[in-house]
């Protein structure tokens, strides 16, 4: 089992609520404008002026639907890849257990990392999270060296629809379970993110870990299988 606090913040983009629309005003009643006293004074028109010539956009700069950010749609994951600490392993669905706490996947096959399929997939835009032992009774388990990441590290994530996610680390942090921080961890940020989470800290016989060690990372490629 490992040990995470309950998932009590959105890891999807919240609904934005709609706007109420208000009701027509009444049209007013058509009114006469009152006529002047005195007829205004005559205003003599400005000169004509020509117009400016058109300066061509830039050949360097970007169309704005280029400048857009990476998001895929919804497809689960399938295969997850760390060239950095030589970690292939196949992707599972986790849920949650009674107390709302991400469940894990099953320690008679420490190779088995899992996703879980409430939230968003890997590439689409929210807050991914993926799940793996760091070690079981039987020996070192799959996520053994994740706090060995270092930014600018990849994580590769092939998807059910051909396509493989590629994100970028950018921090890994180690938290107590005391000073979790669930918002930083599961919440949305506006962004296709990814979220790696395994056991760390010291380990108790009776307690096990004391800590959790989290991997944060961002979509920055999409490549065709």
């Amino acid at each position: 089992m490992i040990d995470l606090p309950p998932l009590t913040v959105r890891s999807a983009e919240p609904a934005k609520p709609v706007a109420p629309v208000p009701p027509p005003s009444p049209a007013p009643e058509a009114a006469r404008p009152p006529r002047p006293a005195t007829p205004p004074p005559t205003v003599a028109s400005p000169p004509t002026v020509a117009p400016s010539p058109t300066v061509a956009p830039s050949p360097t700069a970007p169309p704005a639907a280029a400048q857009g950010e990476l998001a895929l749609p919804p497809s689960p994951p399938r295969k997850l890849a760390i060239p950095a600490i030589m970690i292939e392993s196949p992707v599972m669905r986790l849920g949650l257990d009674k107390k709302g706490r991400l469940t894990a996947p099953p320690v008679n096959n420490p190779r088995l990392v899992g996703w879980y399929q409430k939230g968003p997939a890997p590439g689409e835009k929210g807050t991914a999270l993926v799940v793996g032992h760091r070690d079981t009774k039987t020996g070192p388990a799959v996520f053994l060296n994740l706090n060995a990441l270092k930014p600018g590290d990849k994580v590769n994530i092939a998807r059910a629809d051909r396509r493989t996610a590629v994100f970028t680390v950018d921090k890994v942090r180690t938290y107590t379970k005391e000073a979790f921080p669930d918002a930083e961890v599961y919440g949305h940020t506006g962004r296709p993110e990814l979220r790696l989470l395994t056991c760390g800290g010291s380990f108790d016989k009776k307690k096990g870990y004391s800590a959790n060690v989290v991997v944060f990372a961002h979509l920055t490629d999409v490549r065709q299988v």
